[in-house]
């Protein structure tokens, strides 16, 4: 395992504010996957109640947000950080607005609930809810990964995202033919598709961070490469 610590700095304040900072980033992650645990048990049990406390606490991830950045924002302007520090912070200033998208997607699927537009099918349903599990257990890797900056850990939760996006193309099509065979209203199935497009968005965004983590690791990006010649790159790096 391959993993990048804070450098030990002359102030012992600056890596304290290195490592609030990046304590506030697991706090956000926490409360997003907590956001999509509660939405998937309102799907399960149609609890609109529940569902309207995940769109309320998208609030609370958006101003979390707002606050890591402007803390990243002011270590920068005080502290002129460089090296392992600089990309600490700005993999920080990129991987919370993946964060906080996860957040709006989730709210997305919630309002399926507060709307009361869950799928006719059962087997829609308890599918969805079986890829939203999956995409449950990749954000935890995702952000386990990130706490223990662990870039081995990282691509293999990346790899996880193929057999999401397989059971999402599959359901999808499944959908789409149940669509079909109805005269219910088709603003409610759209309503449906935006949801399941969400839970497959999510891991695109887990993608995201987990590429993140390899940057902090390495200082090498490799957004928009393929997994296999990703490992070969870092491979040649070692």
């Amino acid at each position: 395992m391959r993993q990048v610590a804070i450098n030990t700095h002359i102030s012992g304040k600056f890596n304290m504010e290195l490592e609030n900072l990046r304590n506030s980033v697991l706090t956000m992650g926490g409360e997003v996957e907590q956001q999509l645990v509660d939405t998937l048990k309102a799907i399960k049990q149609n609890n609109a109640g529940l569902a309207e406390k995940v769109i309320l606490n998208d609030l609370k991830v958006n101003s979390m947000e707002i606050q890591i950045d402007e803390e990243c924002l002011r270590i920068i302007a005080k502290r002129h950080p460089t090296a392992s520090d600089l990309r600490l912070i700005m993999t920080i200033s990129k991987a919370i607005t993946d964060i906080e998208r996860m957040g709006d997607e989730i709210e997305r699927i919630a309002r399926l609930v507060t709307k009361n537009k869950l799928p006719p099918s059962d087997t829609i349903t308890s599918s969805m809810l079986l890829i939203g599990e999956r995409v449950g257990a990749m954000m935890r890797g995702t952000f386990d990964a990130f706490a223990r900056q662990d870039e081995s850990a990282a691509l293999s939760v990346y790899d996880q995202d193929n057999r999401i996006d397989s059971e999402y193309k599959k359901l999808l099509t499944f959908t789409t033919s149940e669509m079909e065979k109805t005269t219910e209203d088709m603003q409610d199935w759209l309503e449906v598709l935006w949801a399941l497009r969400s839970l497959e968005r999510i891991g695109d965004r887990c993608k995201n961070v987990c590429e993140y983590v390899v940057y902090l690791s390495r200082g090498t990006d490799v957004r928009h490469t393929p997994l296999e010649s990703m490992q070969e790159k870092l491979d040649l790096l070692s």
